[in-house]
């Protein structure tokens, strides 16, 4: 097979193989520019089956059943390939419904029969043109294997948005904001990488990547601005939350880091708030250890009283829609009855999304106690918070 210009990307040159019949594969390629040729070996001549260009999948049948290669692919022009491993395809495979997953190897089946009894020199002709979901699909195969090479890379960054104390005006802590900056696309919004993530394993070794560079922050926070001590909060997933273990490996790199326990706050969106043992075991470890606990977005998932009332939860998380709308009567009703209940429960308040200071003058009179948002401050670099933090 040709060489790999990296993990993630490889080039051919007018000619060049891809990989031949009978290979054994580990790997399916998204074509993202150039022509490729397929053709297999009949009766000691070469047969084309077809041509495929930008867009289109090739060498995935043999690794979906694991069968060595039928045919043999060459570049008829310059190519640029992404490759797919098989963990990839294997990892969708198995959380794909299972009627959608007989129809597939049902179609792999078929298509095996009639390669196998395929005689004539006709090309098979390929497909016109991908639908938009198989478009959509093709994507996010893209943007997974892009977002795996940008963890080997390090391109992911955290940014740093402050909380503060509305009493007294200081700054309190930061929340963790992870954002990619791709060479190719630009900015990839978290929406979609984050959303991708979850999708499939990447959210632990993402969600890892994170708790390590927040580790980071505080050690040179720490160390440039020894006077001052924010906590830094960050997400964890859904997968995260499940494993039992969690709070030992966050445990590890603060020790590696030499962060005090207390300066790491973790946060539970509430839409992940389904299964109360699993979080209380958190949520008691995580007490054992010096960290909080807070439930973000408060007021968008389920909003089940019983989430606060069975969960020793430090910190609740008004969402920002609530918090931006607080002319409206009935919102300001709303954030009042939950600040009540919190101070009630022996929990901290954080409204998200302040932007205006009549807004931060309401949270006050309310009793709240933290901020966050454009008025208080936009997501900044570490470099920048810390430069700040310095003076």
């Amino acid at each position: 097979m040709a060489r790999m210009a990296t993990a993630y990307r490889i080039e051919l040159k007018p000619g060049e193989v891809l990989f031949r019949e009978g290979d054994t594969p580990s790997t399916a390629f998204l074509i993202e520019s150039g022509t490729l040729r397929i053709t297999a070996e009949r009766d000691g001549s070469p047969v084309l089956l077809g041509d495929l260009s930008a867009g289109a999948l090739v060498g995935e049948m043999a690794v979906l059943d694991d069968s060595r290669r039928t045919a043999t692919v060459t570049a008829l022009s310059g190519c640029v390939l992404t490759p797919i491993d098989r963990a990839q395809f294997a990892e969708r495979l198995t959380a794909a419904d299972p009627v959608v997953r007989a129809l597939l190897l049902s179609q792999l089946s078929r298509y095996r029969t009639a390669l196998a009894t395929f005689t004539g020199n006709a090309p098979v002709a390929s497909p016109e043109s991908a639908s938009h979901e198989a478009s959509r699909a093709l994507d996010k195969i893209r943007l997974e294997s892009q977002l795996r090479n940008a963890l080997e890379k390090r391109e992911l960054e955290i940014r740093l948005q402050p909380v503060q104390h509305i009493a007294s005006g200081s700054l309190a802590g930061y929340e963790a904001l992870t954002r990619w900056t791709h060479p190719e696309r630009g900015v990839v919004s978290p929406a979609d990488f984050i959303a991708l993530a979850e999708e499939t394993s990447l959210i632990v070794p993402v969600g890892e990547y994170v708790l390590r560079e927040v580790c980071v922050a505080l050690r040179r926070i720490a160390d440039q601005a020894p006077h001052v001590k924010p906590f830094i909060a960050f997400n964890v997933s859904g997968r995260q939350v499940g494993d039992a273990d969690y709070v030992e490996r966050v445990l590890v790199q603060l020790r590696e880091h030499a962060v005090q326990p207390a300066q790491l706050k973790i946060e539970i969106t509430e839409s992940l708030v389904l299964d109360y043992g699993q979080i209380a075991t958190l949520i008691e470890h995580a007490h054992k250890a010096g960290m909080q606990v807070a439930l973000d977005d408060f007021g968008t998932g389920y909003s089940n009283l019983g989430h606060l009332h069975k969960l020793a939860f430090d910190t609740i998380k008004i969402d920002q829609g609530f918090i931006r709308q607080l002319e409206d009567p009935r919102c300001l009703a709303i954030v009042r009855a939950v600040i009540g209940m919190a101070g009630a429960l022996g929990c901290d308040v954080v409204a998200e999304g302040v932007e205006t200071p009549e807004h931060l003058a309401q949270l006050k009179q309310l009793g709240c106690q933290y901020a966050q948002g454009w008025l208080i401050g936009k997501p900044q670099t570490v470099d920048a918070a810390v430069a700040t933090l310095a003076q």
